[in-house]
């Protein structure tokens, strides 16, 4: 990404240490993940310590530190959608993109991940890629959904 991209993004919110947060998020949000080098600047930035900016970032799952796939696949595992095949769904999504539950393909494409709720009960199962929400999945209809991501 561009050079001096956590100094503006720290400069939007004035310098100000009570911003951490914000500025965490809105780097993951162009980054898709926290680099390391990114922290450190940001507590440079903000005259606050390392550590309590990796904590910050370390704490709360919103935030990775690993590098994460563009497409973020979200696939819901809660009660409601457990008892309509959610695991299956799941295995198919990881069958198709050659990796486990909680990784990311190679190429940073897609990151695919558990959750335990997605507050679509009605529309169970569901799977959430980026901010969009698509329900009543079947396996297929899984599969096929990852087209149009790719």
């Amino acid at each position: 990404m561009s050079e001096g991209l956590v100094e503006a993004i720290v400069a939007r919110h004035d310098f100000n240490e009570h911003a951490l947060i914000a500025v965490l998020q809105e780097i993951q949000r162009r980054r898709n993940w926290l680099p390391p080098p990114d922290l450190d600047e940001v507590a440079r930035l903000l005259r606050v310590a390392p550590s309590r900016v990796f904590g910050i970032a370390s704490f709360y799952k919103a935030f990775s530190l690993v590098p994460r796939g563009r497409h973020v696949v979200q696939v819901c595992t809660g009660t409601a959608c457990h008892v309509r095949n959610a695991q299956q769904i799941l295995d198919r999504l990881s069958r198709e993109l050659r990796i486990d539950p909680g990784g990311t393909t190679p190429d940073l494409r897609f990151t695919l991940e558990r959750v335990r709720c997605l507050g679509c009960c009605s529309i169970a199962p569901v799977a959430r890629v980026g901010e969009n929400t698509h329900g009543r999945l079947t396996q297929h209809r899984a599969a096929t959904l990852l087209k149009k991501y790719r």
